[in-house]
């Protein structure tokens, strides 16, 4: 079957403007995945599969690395990452497949958020399964508290853009999430984002730090207090989901995004 070249491909499914995009990109594929996906999408354009149904495997894979996860032993941590990474790269290859096919769409979107929102909760909610000495027992009911925390934090973003529609404004623009009332809050936000804190419970991030807390498990046993690595990453993620939910509020409404 004829197709497009990758280079003919990459014109259109890759365009400048979302290659240079600062948010929306996520590090992992600015850095590797996009150099890889481009190939797969070439491989998609030569199939009947749609844009939405590429979505869907995604939102399949998040969903499966959570329950990979929720597995005792180091393979389980080592697949669960593999799913995240499948699930990142369908992410970056459903959008590129829409723009080649002209078939983007608002359910597209709409998908690709709900897939985001799944794979976060899936992957916390497995973390505390894995967790857990006992079924249940308070680790499980960290990693349900977590994924809380991970679904409170997107819905906070995804807000704005309700509470701006249902005003009649326009979405709003990274200028606006850069622009504070008060010097201090800024400079704050600004000293969050170079920590990068929040990106430990976000999929990709989190599903590395699971896989180095279960070496630290088969090598180690316990690390302090006799909590495993794999307890205290759990114990991390409620604390900066936490955090991160109230901090995220209180710069959102410090910001000109609801202006």
């Amino acid at each position: 079957m004829s197709g497009p070249s990758v280079i003919e491909l990459r014109a259109v499914a890759q365009p400048q403007t979302t290659m240079d995009r600062n948010s929306g990109e996520h590090w992992a594929g600015a850095l590797y995945m996009r150099k890889l996906s481009i190939y797969v999408t070439w491989a998609l354009a030569r199939t009947p599969i749609s844009p939405n149904q590429v979505t869907g495997l995604m939102i399949v894979s998040g969903l499966l690395a959570g329950v990979v996860l929720a597995l005792p032993g180091l393979w389980a941590a080592i697949a669960a990452a593999v799913l995240i990474q499948v699930y990142l790269l369908l992410d970056c290859s459903d959008g590129e497949l829409a723009r080649w096919t002209h078939r983007t769409s608002i359910t597209g979107v709409y998908l690709d958020r709900v897939g985001h929102y799944f794979a976060e909760a899936a992957l916390l909610i497995g973390l505390g399964f894995r967790a857990s000495e006992t079924l249940p027992d308070w680790y499980t009911v960290l990693g349900f508290a977590a994924a809380l925390g991970a679904i409170l934090i997107k819905s906070e973003t995804d807000l704005v853009d309700v509470a701006r529609a249902r005003s009649g404004l326009s979405a709003t623009t990274e200028a606006a999430a850069e622009h504070f009332q008060s010097r201090r809050l800024g400079a704050a936000r600004k000293v969050a984002a170079a920590l990068r804190f929040h990106r430990v419970i976000q999929a990709v991030e989190l599903s590395i730090l699971v896989v180095i807390a279960a070496v630290v498990d088969a090598v180690w046993g316990t690390v302090a207090g006799g909590l495993t690595a794999t307890q205290v990453l759990t114990v991390a993620c409620v604390v900066f989901a936490v955090l991160q939910t109230v901090l995220h509020l209180v710069s959102i409404l410090a910001s000109r995004r609801l202006a």
